[in-house]
């Protein structure tokens, strides 16, 4: 192995905090180490996370495993007694440096867990790192955890109480990734658009938001992870209708489309909500494309149910769809309720990608002839303003590249691209 290696799962976030625990192992000196960054949202994510550690030993078998993330978080002792298994690192702990020093000290074949009360934790951390090794897109956590209990969601417990970066570091975090070449930025946070609640005066999204955009003219673009429909504050909600650095892109945490469901989930948001906050927006701002998570299945959901969720997609119209089949977690409440038959929930989430692959095929044909903005990432693809990925016909284009772009046709999910003109390339290449 030439360093440390990450395999992550999971969330925008996590990639976030690879980078952090890449840069903390490296300087530690543990070169030959696998760590396996693992998510809790659903009982397939943390299956995946137990075949990725035995792949991982299986290809390195003389590397150390560290397990950490979510899923480490809530079943420390289950993945210390599996083989493969060396070290076992809680949410908080995994971003400590003092930790990786630690480990490395560790004799050969000693196993360790350290997993603290995560519920216990007040404050993020300022993790400043001068960019993602391989990419042109920056993460930037200014939130973690969660304050909110939804009754599927076993997250909160995993990731600790919600608290915010404030913005004046968020600010000088932003202007290093900026510095170092990267032309696009993606806010992201467990709980996004809770972002300030804790700090002084308790400011929400739109003042951090507002921020950037004003104290660095250099952000060519900025865009939002998933943001909490209930949650958008009017700054900005003004900030998206104005302001063309900010991405035209919303993806919004839904979760279901009959208001009975959502009682039961305990979201703070009903059908309506959703419905009027795309219409009010897309007036400010035609072209806005809305993304959405779905999950099908949720216990008690009857079919009636599932079909107002499935109308929901096109009477907000919603184009990028992240749909799961309800996943029971253990110690939640949801997991109490009557029980939807899993082949029923598998169906209805087939059901719903159906229909957010149509929509998206309807969307990505709509450009063909037109020009885009978009910026190249790795290989040759990228993803337009509106998160519309493509893939680049013609000669090569520098990963880096912010352009505009000509689309030539609408093939597997992707626009096919040709170069028109170049905004300028970053400082630095994925």
């Amino acid at each position: 192995m030439s360093g440390p290696e990450i395999l992550t799962l999971g969330c925008r976030l996590n990639a976030f905090e690879s980078e952090v625990m890449r840069r903390h192992a490296r300087a530690a000196g543990l070169e030959d180490v696998v760590v396996v960054h693992t998510c809790a949202v659903t009982a397939e994510a943390e299956r995946q996370a137990r075949q990725a550690i035995r792949r991982a030993k299986r290809a390195n078998p003389n590397a150390r495993i560290v397990v950490t993330g979510c899923s480490a978080q809530l079943a420390a002792e289950r993945y210390r007694a599996m083989d493969e298994v060396d070290h076992v690192l809680g949410n908080a702990e995994k971003l400590d440096p003092a930790v990786w020093r630690a480990l490395a000290r560790l004799p050969a074949g000693a196993k360790r867990v350290e997993v603290g009360d995560i519920m216990a934790v007040k404050e993020t951390a300022g993790h400043l790192l001068d960019g993602f090794d391989g990419r042109t897109r920056a993460f930037l956590e200014v939130q973690q955890g969660c304050d909110h209990r939804c009754t599927f969601c076993i997250i909160p417990f995993a990731r600790g109480p919600s608290r915010s970066v404030p913005v004046a570091e968020v600010v000088a975090r932003a202007r290093r990734l900026l510095d170092a070449g990267f032309r696009e930025i993606v806010l992201t946070g467990v709980d996004l658009t809770s972002w300030g609640h804790d700090l002084d005066g308790a400011p929400r999204l739109g003042r951090l938001v507002g921020a950037l955009l004003d104290e660095l003219p250099e952000l060519g673009r900025l865009r939002l992870s998933s943001l909490d429909p209930a949650e958008l504050d009017p700054e900005l909600e003004e900030r998206l209708g104005s302001e063309p650095r900010l991405m035209p892109h919303l993806h919004l945490s839904v979760q279901a489309g009959d208001d009975l469901i959502l009682k039961r989930m305990k979201r703070r948001h009903d059908r309506a909500t959703v419905i009027r906050l795309a219409e009010r927006l897309r007036a400010m701002r035609p072209e806005l494309v809305f993304g959405a998570d779905l999950i099908a299945g949720f216990p008690t959901e009857d079919e009636s149910m599932f079909e107002r969720t499935l109308e929901l997609v096109e009477e907000a119209g919603l184009t990028f769809l992240h749909v799961f089949p309800y996943s029971a977690r253990p110690g939640t409440p949801a997991a109490r309720m009557p029980q939807v038959p899993a082949a029923v929930r598998k169906e209805r989430a087939a059901r719903l990608r159906e229909a957010g692959a149509r929509r998206l095929s309807a969307f990505l044909a709509a450009q063909i002839g037109t020009r885009v903005h978009g910026l190249v990432e790795q290989g040759g693809r990228g993803h337009t303003d509106q998160y519309a990925p493509f893939r680049l016909a013609g000669e090569p284009v520098p990963a880096g590249t912010l352009a505009e772009f000509e689309v030539e046709d609408a093939r597997d999910g992707a626009l096919l691209v040709r170069l028109v003109r170049p905004a300028g390339v970053g400082k630095r290449a994925a």
